[in-house]
């Protein structure tokens, strides 16, 4: 009887512990939607569950935002390449993406990266999903 109770007890903390399910990201973003950004990195956050890349963007108004882009999971993005480096303040971007539902938040899910200095552009393919 002890074995069992100890069993259920562990069971129901690991089920409690363990996250088990992603959101979707419809439920933050307009993915139907693509929206353009041009701006220069203030940040690229390669952490979990999302890696984020933060841009400086001059708005229609000349006003300065700083827009979040929310991307694919770090582990993903360093089986690709990726490494905290991989973008550094200052670096000029155009990215693509949806944007998020509540625009006052100035966030995009992340589609496209290019990087004129260089010609980088990710995905390589042209295709615009994850890794």
């Amino acid at each position: 009887m002890k074995r069992t109770l100890l069993a259920l007890s562990l069971g129901a903390l690991t089920a409690v512990a363990v996250p088990s399910a992603h959101h979707s990201f419809a439920a933050d973003y307009f993915e139907e939607q693509k929206v353009s950004l041009e701006g220069d990195v203030t940040a690229f956050e390669l952490k979990n569950p999302h890696a984020w890349l933060h841009l400086a963007v001059v708005d229609e108004n000349g006003t300065r935002q700083i827009f979040s882009a929310e991307w694919s999971n770090p582990g993903r993005l360093k089986q690709a390449g990726f490494t905290p480096e991989s973008f550094k303040p200052g670096d000029h971007l155009i990215v693509t993406g949806s944007p998020a539902r509540d625009a006052a938040e100035h966030r995009i899910h992340l589609r496209t990266i290019r990087r004129p200095s260089d010609g980088w552009k990710w995905p390589k393919s042209g295709r615009d999903d994850d890794p």
